[in-house]
């Protein structure tokens, strides 16, 4: 009893408590002497990652550099000429061309990812051949996915370059990304949340949207920005099925022009090297803000 009553008042220091599997620098040192292909590991992986940030602050520098002095305000008059070569319709059929892109691959991408997780068999000789696709289809060209749009839409539906093929184009591009990172953000949900759901009466459909989907928004989110990224980034595909013609569209049959496509003639004309870096200023800030709003709508979600 004296014993227990003596542990019971002396009072423990939480400072003096040590991590059991926390080493000291000397151990670490010694350590690595015993073992130098870990030490050579180490080095090679701090270098790759230091290398990677430097590339990554390179670039984005060079860019701000040459972009930002050429910035003026007749880049953003709304009608373009060869006088002030304005990006603002670019903007804008930009906007149109991400929006009009994801309402349509969003959607079906995640709906198909919630049959082959929660509908179909696990096994399943089907949902194995639609991953083979979908992980086939991401590694084709996007000159690729233009040539198909050029000869199914362009020309085989007669639509000519318009808004509304080089958007579906897109949509059949970024659609196995949504696919997989949504098939793999809703494995990842442990069964444990389904089963309880269903030991409390609910349904199937009410247990994926209530339970399952919720819980694997963050991951849903990070394919579609991943999406937002190749749609804004994206010239080859949209060359030959959207155009190149520098006004804002007004309906979703009319020619465009993406900021990057925008950024693309410029430089392939020559005589606006200014204006391109300007514009690339414009597409960095453009990603950027998009992937913020995204990643906030995320947090969002993920707190509901």
């Amino acid at each position: 009893m004296e014993a227990v009553q003596n542990v019971e008042n002396k009072k423990i220091n939480t400072n003096e408590i040590q991590g059991i599997n926390k080493q000291t620098f000397a151990q670490k040192l010694s350590a690595y002497k015993r073992q130098p292909l870990s030490l050579l590991l180490l080095i090679v992986v701090c270098l790759s990652a230091l290398l990677t940030v430097g590339v990554l602050l390179f670039l984005i520098g060079y860019i701000l550099v040459n972009g930002i002095p050429n910035i003026k305000p007749e880049l953003f008059e709304w009608e373009y000429n060869t006088d002030n070569v304005s990006m603002l319709p670019s903007m804008i059929n930009t906007l149109y061309m991400t929006g009009l892109t994801l309402l349509m691959a969003v959607p079906v991408g995640i709906f198909s990812a919630i049959y082959m997780v929660e509908y179909a068999k696990r096994g399943s000789k089907l949902v194995k051949i639609v991953r083979t696709t979908t992980e086939t289809l991401q590694g084709i060209p996007s000159i690729v996915y233009g040539l198909f749009g050029y000869l199914m839409f362009v020309i085989g539906c007669h639509w000519g370059y318009t808004l509304m093929a080089g958007a579906i184009t897109l949509a059949i591009m970024v659609l196995p990304v949504i696919m997989r990172t949504t098939e793999e953000a809703l494995l990842s949900v442990p069964d444990s949340y389904r089963e309880g759901s269903f030991g409390l009466g609910a349904g199937r459909l009410r247990t994926v949207f209530v339970i399952v989907l919720p819980s694997a928004m963050p991951g849903i989110f990070s394919g579609i920005i991943l999406a937002i990224g190749r749609i804004v980034g994206e010239t080859a595909a949209l060359i030959f099925t959207a155009g190149t013609v520098a006004t804002a569209a007004t309906g979703v049959m009319d020619s465009t022009r993406t900021l990057a496509v925008h950024m693309y003639c410029l430089l392939s004309e020559g005589l606006y090297m200014k204006q391109a870096y300007a514009t690339a200023v414009v597409l960095l800030v453009m990603v950027l803000v998009i992937n913020a709003v995204s990643g906030m709508i995320a947090k969002k979600f993920t707190k509901k």
